[in-house]
């Protein structure tokens, strides 16, 4: 996976939490998560701006070691007036990246990466040290501008993540689901585009969040969905969603067990383009998400 801060596990479950409440921030620390989401934006109201991020640059100048869950802070809008004032309180403790949410395209994350190198430079970081997450549906513009991440030069881009709300509101919709309950067709579109275009651009695809979190069922569906279907983790909007989340986005004992039997079977015929195996042929395809599934599962072997 390209995209700066890329080393390490996959990141299965990314949890909000809001910048201005000490209990939640405190609380956060022990829900598992792979990484918090320090949020400086929308659940935060304007009053608390400031106290929000004098708060979060503590936390991040106290926890220097990311072993446990990475750092990230979502900013405030680039076009908002507030992002400066975010980036200027929090890069001196280095985050692991920040969220830049309504992005219209490559454009605004290559200019909040222009402002990271300055303020990197200021406070003695390494250049690029910080990655970059783009919400990058937010905005009526925005899914069109979504194929074009893979032609930019965008270093610091970690992955790319969507977001409904945000979206239907800039439409000017009632709703963003269906009559079943379901994401209604044109948010299943830009969900489907935010995935192939991480996809292409060769950094992760994260999935929005299950707003309802006292809907354990409806997690859980989401989660194995989204991982089904190629994202490699998932917003969280409460700690209890962690959980489920971490659990959906590992692959399960018999999956693993089936791609150790694939690896094996190719090792058994080496040069073979095609092995049967329980009475069906699998390809090199099927041998590439073996080792994904293999790599995946090692990375998470001990942590589990």
């Amino acid at each position: 996976m390209s995209g700066a801060n890329g080393g390490g596990r996959p990141v299965r479950s990314w949890l909000f939490v809001p910048g201005d409440s000490e209990r939640k921030l405190a609380k956060a620390a022990s829900a598992g998560a792979d990484a918090l989401i320090l949020d400086l934006e929308d659940s935060v109201a304007p009053p608390n701006k400031h106290a929000a991020r004098a708060a979060v640059a503590a936390l991040l100048k106290r926890q220097p070691d990311r072993s446990s869950a990475r750092l990230w802070v979502r900013i405030n809008a680039l076009g908002t007036g507030e992002a400066l004032a975010d980036l200027a309180a929090i890069v001196a403790g280095r985050p692991d990246g920040v969220m830049l949410p309504k992005a219209d395209g490559p454009d605004d994350v290559a200019r909040l990466g222009h402002y990271l190198d300055a303020l990197e430079v200021r406070d003695g970081l390494p250049a690029g040290a910080i990655a970059i997450l783009p919400v990058a549906t937010e905005t009526a513009r925005a899914p069109f501008a979504l194929g074009d991440y893979a032609e930019a030069s965008l270093p610091r881009l970690h992955g790319l993540t969507w977001g409904a709300e945000d979206l239907s509101a800039a439409l000017g919709a009632s709703t963003n689901k269906d009559e079943s309950g379901d994401w209604a067709p044109t948010y299943r579109l830009v969900r489907s585009l935010c995935l192939m275009a991480a996809r292409a651009a060769g950094v992760a695809p994260i999935e929005t969040l299950h707003a309802d979190f006292r809907d354990a069922q409806g997690l859980e569906a989401r989660a194995a969905a989204a991982r089904r279907e190629g994202f490699t983790g998932m917003m969280a909007i409460h700690p209890d969603q962690v959980a489920t989340i971490n659990r959906c986005f590992l692959p399960s004992a018999e999956e693993v067990a089936f791609a150790r039997r694939v690896v094996a079977a190719f090792a058994a015929q080496p040069g073979a383009g095609t092995v049967g195996l329980d009475g069906k042929m699998v390809d090199i395809p099927h041998l590439t998400q073996a080792r994904q599934i293999l790599a995946l599962h090692g990375a998470y072997a001990t942590a589990t």
